[in-house]
């Protein structure tokens, strides 16, 4: 019973392997026939696939061409945004001293190029009055009636003189004809360069709602992080602000003013507008003192639009404005082609890997070319789902990281082996050699991979974007190599160790005791070898390659029985 014990915890390892896999086909299935957002082939990056490519022009107050550095903070922030929607391998450039150049793999969905072209300063304002967007009126003849235009001699100087931003006293009467016949579909509008010190009428980013907001009071650079989550007690999304030093000073006097304006029943001064681009994104209420910097967002919430409003908030101070100078398809670097190449590269790695396992090992090479095989279907899967969940597009440097994998997987199995062969020559069965080389080699094979999965994520944070999928595929399938390891590779071989052709020793296993050099013959004495079998072994030594050709501890303790303990069984046997 004891000896079928490992055997039964192979099988149980092995299912859990298959139930893994089937669960990986699951996710990936769900999202390609529920959420119709993945696929059954990875995506491709831009390299190799094509894109989109938007040209951004910078545009400046005083029409100057921008400074570099600030095109540099703009692009990064850009960037930014660009991997919170989820694209990975786009390429973000400079060009000409005030263009931004951003290409995208695949066509890009409407969702990203707003976020890529809401270029404007984030900004804080409270609100002073919110209403309805209808631009006319049903007057006394029951016909409706457009709002009629602001009269330029209306008045436009508040009266008293604002105490704060909230202070009704902004609304003159000049500024309530301009929100009356304000229109939030009209293109001519264009709210996002309106001055700061100054009160801004505008819509929602959905133009239901029209406004009227003070001066800005804080900056989107007051901004450290923007989060989304779940509230711990009601379970709802809200989103989460960490403000600088400034942010937190002036933010806490604001939440004071709107508060008091909740309590005195003020509404909608109760509330603080987040505007991007011109547009209301938030206008939430003040539900009370906040002093320590963190403020929290809730509403109707849904995940997506939670992350959708956190990106925002965090992304969404750029030094410039930017208009957009054009938006087309553009095709692959690369192309197709190179693609292919790498693959055929990649079968013939391969192919090269299971000629030499076979010819080294035997039959023992299927469980090397099996191993990769399973490896193979698991990175495969694993990629298609991140493509759906974050965005990971195949590069052709990725593709090269697929291909070095297959060196280094091979090389955990060899290692692997060569101890197994040790342990055999030191005449211990087969599976016990299984169990005590398993033990051996995965130290050094931990310690080996360890130090790639290091280098392949200092290379992904050091490295320029072009290599980061390179970077990205080699740490992966690493990881993929170990779990593989453990979960199916010494399962098999504690299974395959107690059938009749590897157990046995067969010469075609690649674990034939006699043609390693085993020095036992059973547990008790070792074996009795004459010259002329001494002599075939030396010739099949030669023959057999460098594992065989070694002096190792067993072949010292063979040489040892042929001259002096054979002598003392032979005359222990006589005697008896």
């Amino acid at each position: 019973m004891a000896s079928s014990t490992p055997v039964r915890h192979a099988w149980k390892v092995l299912l859990t392997l298959l139930l893994v896999t089937a669960a990986l086909f699951g996710v990936n299935a769900l999202g390609v026939y529920g959420f119709q957002k993945s696929s059954w082939t990875p995506e491709l990056a831009l390299d190799l696939q094509g894109g989109t490519q938007i040209i951004l022009s910078a545009v400046t107050e005083d029409g100057t061409d921008p400074t570099q550095d600030q095109l540099d903070q703009a692009a990064s922030i850009i960037r930014q945004r660009v991997d919170a929607a989820g694209v990975a391998e786009a390429d973000i450039t400079t060009e000409g001293g005030r263009n931004i150049v951003v290409q995208i793999p695949g066509n890009a969905d409407a969702e990203t190029r707003e976020r890529i072209q809401a270029s404007a300063q984030l900004e804080f304002r409270a609100v002073i009055f919110n209403g309805d967007p209808a631009t006319e009126f049903v007057g006394e003849d029951g016909n409706a009636t457009p709002y009629p235009t602001p009269d330029p001699s209306a008045n436009a100087v508040p009266t008293p003189e604002p105490t704060d931003s909230s202070d009704q006293a902004w609304v003159t009467e000049k500024l309530q004809a301009e929100f009356l016949a304000y229109d939030c579909s009209n293109p001519a509008n264009d709210p996002a360069n309106a001055p700061e010190d100054e009160p801004l009428i505008t819509c929602d980013d959905t133009g239901t709602i029209k406004y009227i907001l003070g001066p800005m009071e804080l900056s989107g650079d007051s901004i450290n992080d923007a989060t989304s989550g779940r509230d711990p007690q009601s379970g709802a999304w809200t989103v989460q602000l960490t403000l600088d030093a400034h942010g937190t000073e002036v933010f806490g006097e604001i939440s004071q003013r709107l508060y008091q304006n909740k309590l005195a029943t003020q509404s909608p001064r109760d509330q603080f507008a987040f505007v991007l681009d011109g547009a209301v994104i938030s206008a939430p209420q003040m539900n009370g003192v906040i002093l320590n910097g963190k403020p929290s967002i809730s509403g109707s919430f849904t995940q997506e639009t939670a992350e959708t409003l956190a990106d925002q908030l965090k992304y969404g101070a750029l030094p410039l404005s930017f208009t957009t100078e054009s938006s087309d398809t553009i095709s692959a670097t690369l192309g197709t082609q190179q693609l292919q190449i790498g693959l055929i590269a990649g079968l013939i790695g391969l192919a090269l890997v299971a000629l030499y396992s076979l010819m080294s090992y035997r039959a023992l090479g299927t469980v090397i070319i099996a191993s990769i095989a399973v490896m193979g279907v698991l990175t495969y899967i694993i990629v298609c789902i991140l493509a759906w969940r974050l965005g990971f597009r195949l590069s052709l440097a990725g593709v090269a990281g697929l291909i070095v994998s297959i060196g280094f997987t091979a090389d955990s199995f060899i290692v692997y082996f060569e101890r197994i062969r040790d342990e055999l020559r030191d005449g211990k069965s087969i599976t016990t050699a299984v169990e005590d080389g398993w033990g051996r080699a995965k130290r050094t094979i931990y310690i080996s991979k360890s130090i790639n999965v290091l280098a392949a994520v200092v290379l992904y944070v050091l490295a320029d974007s072009t290599v980061k999928g390179f970077a990205f595929t080699l740490g992966l399938t690493t990881i993929i190599d170990v779990f593989i390891f453990v979960i199916f590779t010494h399962p098999v071989m504690q299974i395959l160790a107690r059938t009749r052709f590897f157990g046995g020793g067969h010469k075609l296993s690649g674990l034939d005791p006699d043609a390693l050099g085993a020095v036992y013959h059973t547990r008790t004495q070792y074996r009795q070898v004459s010259s002329a079998s001494v002599g075939r072994a030396a010739k099949n030594t030669r023959s057999r390659g460098e594992a065989d050709r070694r002096q190792t501890i067993a072949e010292r303790k063979r040489a040892a029985a042929l001259t002096g303990d054979s002598t003392t069984d032979a005359g222990s046997e006589g005697n008896r």
